[in-house]
């Protein structure tokens, strides 16, 4: 785990820094999923009626995950499971899962089912980069062995992260524990021009379908 090195003195052109890297950010944030929302519009309404014919339920699922500042909000993402998949004690997926529907897989390799989550980027939920979201009820566990975790939600979470291009998926607490560490390097060397390598990175794995 990286070590915190605390300094009492401040650092104002560090602060600037920190500023501008923040405003520009949440700029390019807002525009870049605003304008991939409009043009991928007609995509996303077949994509839409593919869903819903494919099980019925709800075409775009929600799910409550934890933010910046530990806020709890509720994440938008395309159904890619049987509708009431999940029932009681929340369950991570698998790369055979059985609750995955047949278009759901698809959804999947590609991450397209993540692509409602610029609607949360529009809202303020979350960035295009940054720690993945959790569920509380992970979260816990997590904290338990790693409290490290907490240093995370100094930050929105993203849609993409350098621990989801370098790691991937983890089924279990333990895989999160161990893709923390690339989340917190992230956190020690943020900036626009590391946003950006993760950005196509991302686009890369997309492109590629390994999204599982």
């Amino acid at each position: 785990m990286p070590e915190n090195n605390h300094n009492t003195n401040i650092n104002f052109k560090a602060d600037r820094k920190n500023l501008l890297y923040k405003s520009i950010k949440q700029i390019f944030d807002f525009c870049f999923a605003f304008i991939s929302l409009l043009a991928l519009s007609p995509f996303l309404l077949l994509l839409a009626l593919l869903i819903r014919i494919s099980g019925g339920g709800p075409v775009i699922y929600t799910q409550d995950r934890i933010g910046r500042k530990g806020i709890p909000f509720s994440i938008y993402k395309f159904r890619s499971m049987a509708y009431d998949a999940e029932r009681g004690v929340p369950l991570l997926s698998g790369d055979n899962e059985e609750r995955i529907t047949r278009i759901g897989r698809f959804l999947r390799k590609y991450r397209i089912d993540e692509i409602p989550n610029l609607l949360n980027v529009l809202k303020g939920d979350m960035s295009l980069v940054g720690p993945r979201p959790e569920r509380q009820f992970f979260i816990d566990q997590i904290i338990k062995k790693a409290p490290v975790y907490n240093e995370l939600q100094s930050v929105k979470p993203g849609v993409t992260s350098w621990g989801q291009v370098k790691f991937g998926y983890a089924s279990s607490v333990d895989e999160m524990i161990e893709r923390l560490d690339y989340d917190l390097y992230y956190m020690n060397h943020r900036s626009l021009w590391f946003d950006f390598k993760i950005i196509f990175y991302t686009i890369g794995t997309v492109l590629r379908g390994k999204g599982v």
